[in-house]
């Protein structure tokens, strides 16, 4: 059969070639490695129309995805090279917090790691002792969200009693004054991304009573509120082109400029509460300048300025984007999914069905070629980068709460209210590992940015260290 190569962006590499249909993955990037003249060789995953080819071009024949009788065309997609091993054993259960753990989190660069809980508190954590480290007091009710920023030299926190607290992970101690202003509990936090602003000073928080806040934190001010939704914001996020998206129990997601809080516009077609939203580019956002493939543990002080930092968030950012569109999901009660190009469109891309209960978590995976998203209905569904439906992972017996992927976007880790966290194998779409050993629902699941460990907690109070 005559194949043609062509990269992501559709351009064409080499000349047709004639392969036997037996030709399998393995020869097929021997060839593509060759035609790129590649010194070392790099890992491709391949696509006939969107569909991947997991064996040989027989199966994909097999399976109706193409005629011989026309030139088939193989896109090709560079794998990241760094591998993240799975995690297979708890190496700590740290106890700590009083009440449970709501939220965890590992800094850009995983050398920190943070949790926030119904006791009050913010904790922080040594990741290489696996030891408490700071207990952070200043909320006075349950605290609900925590938030890196993206040169991970601060930490933002959300509580119950409508208050924002800023963090110094190095010392545990309270950055500026407290962020007063909400009415209603803050529900989500979100900072702008570092390669559109080097100081790290502003961030967004979403709020129960129906405003997204822009702060300035260095002078405490609110810098404008965000007053279209007419119910609870439950997800805000801050994008990479200078826009920040919302979503609410309104049933809406909006858009607004980040820089005057000028509505845009306003996302429509759920038919019941947006609980969740994230971008394709969250995962380089929350990353900034730390490659993970570069990254050690190695606990050493950040020599460079903020503008170099800055400047690295931007290379990276730009090297992933390649200047195309930021792409939104949203996830509902109504029990569906959305895909949307929210820079410019008011109409989705794709609806997204086939969950039976609503919809918990949903992320892009690192390297943006697909969705996972987290349901009460137990299941976890994968989608291509189009919308359309991969595999169901069955296995977890109650809510599937949070989902975490690997920096190498192979693997996928949940975290349910069964009391397990069980890690996914993306080539097979089957559990690779079960792993068990909280005491009761898990609420919080993060991998950290570098694969090397995995933190989980919730309401037994623990917070569980996982590693390979």
């Amino acid at each position: 059969i005559l194949v043609q190569f062509k990269n992501e962006a559709g351009e064409i590499t080499g000349t047709p070639l004639d392969l036997p249909l037996s030709t399998d993955v393995k020869k097929l990037s021997l060839i593509c490695n060759s035609l790129l003249q590649k010194e070392e060789s790099s890992p491709f995953l391949f696509f006939i129309n969107d569909v991947q080819i997991k064996d040989s071009l027989q199966s994909c024949h097999d399976n109706k995805v193409f005629e011989t009788e026309k030139t088939l065309e193989i896109t090709y997609a560079e794998q990241s090279v760094f591998k993240v091993r799975p995690v297979t054993r708890c190496t700590s259960s740290i106890p700590g917090h009083a009440e449970a753990v709501i939220s965890a989190s590992f800094s850009p660069d995983g050398r920190y790691l943070a949790s926030g809980s119904g006791d009050t508190t913010v904790r922080l954590w040594d990741v290489n002792t696996e030891t408490p480290q700071y207990t952070c007091k200043a909320h006075k009710h349950w605290v609900l969200c925590i938030a890196w920023s993206p040169d991970g030299m601060k930490l933002a926190s959300g509580c119950k009693n409508c208050q924002v607290c800023i963090w110094d992970p190095k010392t545990g101690k309270q950055m500026g004054r407290t962020l007063t202003g909400h009415k209603g509990w803050i529900s989500h936090i979100s900072w702008e991304p570092l390669h559109r602003n080097a100081a790290c000073r502003r961030l967004a928080s979403a709020s129960k009573d129906c405003t997204v806040r822009i702060w300035d934190i260095i002078t405490g001010q609110t810098l404008h509120t965000l007053c279209s939704h007419t119910a609870q914001v439950t997800c805000v996020r801050w994008g990479g082109s200078g826009l920040i998206y919302t979503s609410s129990q309104d049933r809406s997601i909006k858009v607004f400029r980040a820089d005057d809080g000028v509505l845009c516009r306003t996302l429509e077609g759920h038919g019941h509460w947006v609980n969740i939203i994230a971008l394709n580019t969250d995962y380089v956002m929350r990353t900034g300048p730390y490659d993970p493939s570069k990254a050690d543990i190695v606990y050493r002080e950040i020599t460079e300025t903020s503008e170099t930092l800055s400047k690295l968030a931007n290379e990276r950012y730009k090297n992933v984007t390649k200047d195309q569109p930021e792409l939104l999901v949203s996830g509902s009660d109504d029990f569906t999914l959305y895909l949307w190009k929210p820079e410019t469109d008011k109409k989705p891309l794709a609806r997204m069905t086939g969950h039976k209960n609503l919809i918990n978590d949903v992320k892009f995976s690192p390297d943006m070629r697909l969705i996972a998203s987290a349901s009460f209905d137990k299941s976890i569904k994968i989608w291509n980068k189009t919308g359309k439906f991969l595999a169901t992972l069955h296995g977890h017996v109650q809510y599937v709460y949070q989902i975490a992927w690997s920096a190498d976007s192979r693997l996928l880790v949940s975290s349910s209210a069964d009391s397990t966290l069980k890690l996914w194998d993306m080539k097979t779409y089957k559990i690779m590992i079960d792993l068990p050993g909280h005491a009761d629902e898990i609420y919080a699941v993060d991998w950290s940015p570098d694969g090397q460990r995995v933190v989980s907690g919730g309401k037994d109070k623990v917070i569980k260290i996982w590693r390979k």
